[in-house]
Order: structure tokens, then sequence, then C-alpha cells
């Protein structure tokens, strides 16, 4: 578990082997101390967001854009995507930007080659897409075993099929999802169980280029992007699949365009247990918003029912990264919000289906108030057994400092280690990764090096990213690779049960969640200094229902969907 080297393996019959290999690891004393290492130089990754600044200002140029981890060639290996930014200039109109004839910076794949090494293959993937890219969002449309891409963008999305062997064609047309406007961050989900993947696309503010406002103070060095509430919001787009990477429209009959908001951040869950996923939605400086499943097709918003809209003060916050996963054990998912400095980020625990907010209690706010946070993850850094959190951090306006002088519009990560439901700041002895300042916005999660430990790669916006490798060893862990018959391929949608000695653990298959980014569909599990797990269950959104009972530690486990005899 301290070598790097890959597993390449995701055959569950070969789980002990993988066992036994990884516990001699741990006996011989074959471990490091608790930290990350920056591992962006060695990995060969040469990548920089073009933000595109302008004497403008308009507001897109300060918002970065996305990363995904992605087995794009099926080899077991996680490759990483970037969403690149479009050449902008001062004195833009409506309309300039809408035909994507302006240069792209083009986005960017690189191939995993193992032992911590990348190659850029975006040339042959067919990836390098237009226009000024924000977010990206993967699975597997057409369920035929390769991942899809998709780059949500201004004035215009991208829908990218795998053709099965890392190379990909653009069908977007075709497959009906190019939306308009400015969209952010977006999701795969089967929201209607029906076995095809359906598409939701945030959507931020009634913005273009021809109404850019002239914001901030007297002089150039004092202009600033201008606050979102100079902006109206802007509906949501939800997309139903019918199978084959096709999609149609059902924004409207869903329920979900009759609720506008002003979004930027997107997570899938099963927050009451109905079986059915709901759909959350970061906004930014406007209430956050809960789209209850109703089970017919069509959604309720209900985060004000749920107590989710606002803080504990009752006001609105920058929403803008934001995950949902069970922080406390308990069965219930929780709700994590990260915000604008002065706001502090936002915890909102599950009370048997209602949101507590519980950011002070649990040291969130002690933690967070001076920061801005953009992309996020509950993880299980150290393999305890417990959901930590981690947080990209920047703020939004590059000259901060000159109006807020306690303020860095560069910040640095933020990792919370998850104390039994309390969280501890433990960035500054986590490793260098955490030490340099960035203008941090996407952030996701994956084990790149199929080693059991959770790695980060962070997007920044106007630089280059970073690739945090996890470094942590000492305690045993699990990786639930979900393959999906009867439901959906990837399993997205499916709930996941676990149960040690030490107690239970609960997952949820998902590639969505954080800030404009995509992770890993592998549900991770730290299990302490457990080295079996002693039953795992999987509810699949078919409705079946599987268990597997006595696995040993240390291995990626493929569980695939069967029916019950």
């Amino acid at each position: 578990m301290g070598s790097g080297l890959p597993f390449r393996q995701i055959d569950s019959k070969l789980g002990r082997v993988r066992y036994l290999w990884a516990f001699c690891l741990i006996a011989s004393g074959a471990t490091t101390p608790s930290s990350f290492v920056d591992a962006t130089a060695t990995s060969k990754i040469a990548f920089s967001f073009n933000a595109s600044k302008t004497p403008a200002k308009y507001l897109i140029e300060a918002m970065g854009g996305g990363v995904a981890l992605i087995d794009i060639d099926g080899d077991g290996l996680l490759d990483v995507f970037f969403v690149n930014g479009a050449a902008l200039k001062a004195g833009m109109r409506t309309g300039d930007h809408a035909d994507k004839t302006l240069p792209s910076f083009w986005n960017r794949v690189y191939r995993n080659q193992g032992h911590g090494r990348f190659s850029d293959v975006t040339d042959l993937a067919g990836l390098r897409g237009s226009g000024y890219g924000q977010g990206v969002a993967v699975g597997d449309c057409d369920n035929d075993g390769d991942t899809d891409i998709f780059v949500s963008a201004l004035d215009g999305n991208a829908l990218y099929r795998n053709n099965g062997s890392g190379v990909f064609d653009e069908i977007t047309r075709a497959a009906g999802v190019a939306g308009g406007g400015w969209s952010t961050s977006a999701g795969f989900v089967d929201y209607d169980r029906d076995g095809n993947l359906d598409l939701f696309v945030a959507r931020y503010l009634d913005w273009d280029f021809g109404r850019n406002k002239r914001c901030g103070g007297e002089g150039s060095a004092r202009q600033a992007y201008c606050h979102p509430n100079e902006y109206g919001p802007v509906s949501h787009l939800l997309y139903r699949g019918l199978g084959g990477c096709r999609f149609e429209d059902v924004s409207e009959s869903s329920g979900i365009a009759g609720s506008p908001g002003k979004g930027l951040g997107v997570a899938f869950q099963d927050l009451d247990g109905d079986g059915w996923p709901d759909i959350f939605v970061a906004n930014d400086s406007s209430p956050q918003q809960v789209f209850h499943n109703r089970r017919d097709g069509t959604f309720e918003q209900v985060a004000l029912a749920l107590g989710a809209a606002y803080d504990e003060d009752g006001k609105v916050f920058a929403g803008m990264g934001v995950d949902v996963a069970d922080y406390d054990n308990d069965g219930d998912p929780d709700l994590f919000v990260n915000a604008l400095a002065n706001q502090g980020y936002a915890l909102f625990r599950n009370d048997r289906g209602l949101l507590d907010y519980v950011s002070g209690p649990s040291g969130i706010s002690a933690a967070t108030k001076l920061h801005s946070g953009w992309g996020t993850h509950f993880l299980d850094f150290d393999n305890d057994g417990w959901k930590d959190l981690f947080v990209a951090q920047g703020h939004v306006m590059d000259n901060i400092e000159l109006s807020q002088p306690g303020l860095r519009y560069q910040e640095k990560p933020l990792l919370l280690r998850n104390v039994k439901g309390k969280f501890l700041d433990v960035s500054a002895g986590a490793g260098s990764p955490f030490t340099p300042v960035m203008a941090g916005r996407g952030a996701a999660f994956g084990d790149i090096d199929n080693d059991g430990s959770v790695d980060v790669v962070v997007s920044s916006n106007d630089g280059p990213p970073r690739f945090l490798r996890n470094t942590t060893s000492g305690n045993y862990w699990i990786t639930i690779h979900p393959v999906g018959t009867k439901s959906n391929r990837d399993g997205i949608g499916a709930s996941v049960r676990l149960v040690t000695a030490s107690g239970q653990q609960f997952g949820f298959v998902s590639t969505a969640g954080s800030y404009l980014s995509a992770h890993d569909k592998r549900v991770h599990f730290g299990l302490g200094r457990e080295r079996e797990v002693k039953l795992l269950e999987i509810r699949w959104p078919s409705g079946i229902v599987q268990t597997w009972k006595n696995l040993p530690a240390n291995q990626i486990f493929s569980a695939k969907e069967e029916a019950v005899q």
C-alpha cells in the first residue's frame, strides 16, 4: 500500500491474492507518514487553464474550469481531463461568442501510463473542444462499457462518445444536449431508474458579454468582477436519456425549469431514503436548491422545507462547491456546501430527512470563516473509516486585497480530518501540496495509482493544476467497482452499505459533485484496522439488492449486478 504500483485488477475472484500482497507490505513496515506529495512535476502533466483576462473584467474570467478523473481506455487506470477557456477581448458584444469562432485554448486529456506518469493524448482522443469551457461530467451514456464525456460551456455544450479505444466522437447535435446560456456544473444520473443515464446541467446567470457591467472602485486597479446580484437567475436543464446517448429536454415537464437559480455546483443523492435520487444545486448568493424526486418523472424544490436553503441566520451565501455523503456513519447522507470568505462553509447534518446547519458544533465554521471554497469532496484520506473533507480554495476577486486586506486571492488547499463527526484542520501537517497558494477552482478525486489511497487533482484559475498524490498508509481499505447490467452500466445511483466488526459505512455511486468536476465512479472505503468486510450490500437502481460476505481488505472489488435467485 506504500509502493505506488497499480493493482490493475478489478476482478473479485482475485481479491484474496491482492489482499495477501498488500498485507505483507504493511506487516513488513512499508508504510509512510500520513501525508500528500506534490506529484505535478513528475507526472508530466503540462496544462494551464487560460482565463483570458481582459480590462473589461468579464465575470466568466474569474470562474476557472473543471477537471475529471476518468478511465478513457479501459485499462483500469484513471486518466485526467481538463476543461480550458477561450480567447476573449475587451469590447465584446452580445452574441460574439455564441458561434464559438473565438480561438479556443483546447481542453486537454492525459493518459495514465502508470508509475505516476502521464502523456498528452488530446489530439488522438479527439477532445480539443471549442468555446469557453466550464465544467465536465462523465458517464457511460450508451451502456457500452466505455465512459463518455460531457463538457459544459458558455453558449453551447458538447457531448463526446467514447468509441471504445479512448477515441471520442462529438455527437452533441444528434444527442440533443447543446443547451445554451452559461452552463456550469453538470452530472449524469438515472433519475427515473430506467437503465439509461440522464443528464442534469446547472446554469449560472442571465449574463452575456454585451450586458457586462463595470463594477468596483475608481481606476483600473480597483475595477472588480461584478457581484452575481447584478444579474438575474436562469433555469437549469434536465435531459432524459433515451438510450444510445440520445436525450430529450424535459426541463419544463419535470418541473426543473420552474425553479431558476444561480447554479455553480451539482450533486446527487437519495436524501430521504426512498430509493430515488434527488438533486442538490449549490447557488451563488441565492437560496440553495434541493429537487426532490417525486418518482413520476417530476421534481419538487424543497430546500426551504428541509432546512438547506439558507445558513443558520437565514441568509443566502455564495454556494460554489458541493458534496453529499454520510460523514457521521448514521445511514443518512449529509450535505456540505462551501462559500465565500466571511461567510463560513455550510455543513448540513441529515436527521431523518431534515437538514440541520451544524457548521459551528462540527468545527467547520472556525476552520473556514476567512476562506473561499470551490472544488470539494468527502474522502477518507487516512482510511480510518470516517469521511474527511478537502476544499480547493481561492477568492473570486483577483484584487480582493485592495478592498479587504485580511483576505487573499490565492489560498492554500484545506484538509479537514473527521474525528468521529468533528472536523479538525490538518492542512499544515498534510505535506508539501498544502503549502503553496493557488487560485483553486475545480477538484476531482480518485485512486490514480490504485494503491488504496484517494488522490486529488485541483485546477487553478489562469494557472497550472496541482496533482496531490496521497501517500497516507497504515490502515486497510476496499474499493467497490460497480458494474450494472439491468441498471445503467456505471451503477450510478446505487446505494452501498458496508459492515465490519467496527460498524457500518454508507456510500452512493456517482461521478458528480465538487465544482465543475467529475470523479472516479468507484466507491472507496477506509476500514481502519479491520482486515475483512463482513457484509457488503448494494441496492441497485433497478431494485435488485445484492450482498457479499467476508471480503478481504485491500482490494478493488468488482461488484456485478445480478438478479438474486
